[in-house]
């Protein structure tokens, strides 16, 4: 499958925001965009546009795309599953987005990124109510176990990720017991717990054109 092989900061310098693409990384001084807060290329310093309603719509899709780490494709699919439901298709989409597999790894500390934590669920490191699901975009339900698997519980990877874990920062849908490498999706998360800046309104007005 396609995946976008290049610097991952020239992504986050281009939408004007951390997405967190690198992890903890991104929260210390090493972090480009400190550096260089400004769009990458030639004119990155001195190009100053003027965004059209399509241009913020656009480029607020894209930032929820990039930062959640989903192909164009995937994303459009998302939304349409979205779109059928019940209730706030806008609130939906994020919510659907952080119950995916892979998100959930991330958000519970046994990966440094988003990335990393989507190889290791296809790299069949994680049981899910003691069944090994190894698809990223798996949807996870109030009450679902998920735990490291015993054969991959001395993955330096993983055990460097859990001990960057700090109290406090635990999301509160979410419930960790770092000593037993495992973790309870305790319910979808409501729009005002997610720690998201993201104006999600703007991508239902572009894909309802």
């Amino acid at each position: 499958m396609a995946r976008y092989t290049g610097s991952v900061c020239k992504i986050c310098r281009r939408e004007g925001e951390k997405l967190l693409l690198k992890g903890s990384r991104c929260l210390t001084a090493k972090c480009a965009i400190e550096k260089k807060a400004y769009p990458p290329g030639q004119h990155g310093k001195t190009r100053r546009q003027k965004l059209s309603e399509y241009g913020m719509q656009l480029r607020e899709k894209q930032k929820i795309r990039r930062y959640y780490g989903l192909l164009e494709s995937q994303f459009r699919e998302t939304f349409e599953k979205a779109s059928r439901r019940k209730g706030i298709t806008s609130e939906i989409l994020l919510k659907m987005l952080e119950s995916r597999l892979d998100n959930v790894v991330y958000r519970m500390g046994f990966a440094p990124s988003r990335v990393t934590a989507r190889q290791l669920v296809r790299h069949r490191h994680f049981l899910v109510n003691d069944k090994i699901i190894d698809v990223p975009s798996y949807q996870m339900k109030p009450g679902d176990v998920i735990q490291v698997k015993e054969k991959s519980r001395k993955m330096a990877l993983i055990h460097d990720a859990m001990q960057k874990i700090k109290e406090g920062r635990q999301m509160p849908w979410l419930q960790l017991d770092k000593a037993g490498m495992r973790g309870t999706f305790l319910e979808v998360p409501n729009r005002a717990d997610m720690p998201v800046t993201f104006n999600e309104h703007l991508v239902v007005e572009l894909y309802s054109k």
